[in-house]
């Protein structure tokens, strides 16, 4: 159980410029808690290069966030409570806050999520909703995106029984705004979901993040109908990272919107015409190796010896970084460094601004650290 204090800190430290949910776990692990971590956190940023002192998060911005949720009928859960997800929890990038507005008693129940195209056809909209439909009465909560076409579909067969909309933006910002009116009766029957601030208006890097708590909340993932590259691809390949059951419907050759679906079936993805596809691909989880694993305990990180290493080969390591995406594990092959050595470094670099974390534990520097930075 977190204190009140404790909690605050932590709401603050994920408020805090440079840092996501990688780093904050890593902090936690450094520190032992949210309050040394913040504490911590100008030491770090300098060690890592920064001149400029690093932005945290004052305590009267994070009681206000606190505030106003609470006055929209909403209340924030953190990582590490007994009412977080546990799938979510399981993830190397869980998010530390949640902010929920709605039914939050349906955050325990077992998920399932149905994605897919904008621009649905109307036959695959109501094959989602008949679908959300039946995995509701089957007592399913409901998971999607709340965008156009194949997630309103999805929301709305299940708004009945249960369903879960995950935001790119806050919980309180209606987007797109010609679903004002699912949003609302969101509000008054299903649940919201965002590990952003509030007022927080969606970009265009905000859909992936949202995109791997879909899945994270999910048992498995329907794709109805999507293309070649789109975001109901990036789900599902979230899914398959996280060990989640990929499920796709099977459309036309000759329609652009069934092609990613087609593309996931041919690569393994379970074949879906009908609910009870769905049901049993997901049930017994244990038969399908999809159970979700036991949340990560926060990376030990801080002791004198991996430090000294960290700060004598920071050099060897910058010198392997470069803008493109490359896996934490290779670096460590690479620089003849201790795990924990390049994790402190790596810790420090990204609250300098210097270094930008990637999904599949992947790093990159960023090419205008020196602005940010005050180098």
């Amino acid at each position: 159980m977190l204190s009140e204090a404790e909690r605050l800190a932590c709401l603050r430290l994920i408020r805090s410029e440079h840092v996501g949910p990688v780093t904050y776990r890593h902090l936690l692990g450094r520190f032992g808690t949210a309050e040394a971590a913040l504490a911590g956190l100008p030491a770090l940023a300098r060690k890592g290069g920064r001149r400029r002192p690093i932005r945290t998060c004052p305590q009267p911005e994070a009681e206000r966030e606190l505030e106003s949720l609470s006055v929209l009928g909403g209340r924030m859960v953190m990582l590490g409570e007994a009412a977080y997800p546990v799938g979510l929890a399981a993830l190397e990038d869980a998010p530390p806050v949640l902010s929920l507005l709605g039914r939050d008693e349906v955050l325990s129940w077992p998920a399932v999520a149905i994605v897919g195209a904008r621009n649905a056809s109307a036959n695959a909209c109501r094959f989602a909703e008949n679908l959300a439909q039946g995995l509701g009465e089957a007592e399913h909560l409901v998971v999607s995106g709340l965008a156009r076409g194949i997630d309103a579909a999805a929301h709305r067969g299940a708004l009945a029984t249960g369903t879960l909309a995950v935001l790119a933006g806050g919980v309180d910002v209606v987007y797109p705004p010609q679903n004002r009116g699912l949003y609302e009766d969101m509000r008054e029957q299903g649940l919201l979901l965002s590990e952003v601030p509030l007022g927080t208006q969606p970009q265009a890097r905000h859909f992936p993040r949202r995109n791997r708590l879909i899945s994270g909340l999910s048992k498995g993932v329907v794709v109805v109908e999507a293309a070649l590259r789109s975001g109901s691809l990036i789900t599902a390949r979230f899914a398959a990272d996280q060990g989640r059951e990929v499920m796709a419907v099977p459309g036309s050759p000759l329609d652009p919107r069934a092609k990613g679906c087609n593309s996931l079936i041919k690569q393994g993805a379970t074949l879906i015409d009908s609910l009870q596809d769905v049901l049993q691909a997901i049930t017994p989880e244990a038969r399908l190796g999809i159970r979700p694993s036991p949340p990560q305990a926060p990376p030990v990180l801080a002791d004198a010896a991996a430090e000294e290493e960290a700060e004598s080969g920071k050099a060897r390591l910058l010198e392997l970084l470069g803008p493109s995406p490359v896996a934490v594990d290779e670096l460590v092959r690479r620089c003849h460094l201790s795990a924990a050595a390049v994790s402190v470094a790596l810790l420090e670099l990204e609250l300098a601004g210097r270094l930008e974390r990637h999904p599949g534990a992947r790093v990159s520097l960023v090419l205008d650290a020196k602005a940010d930075a005050g180098l």
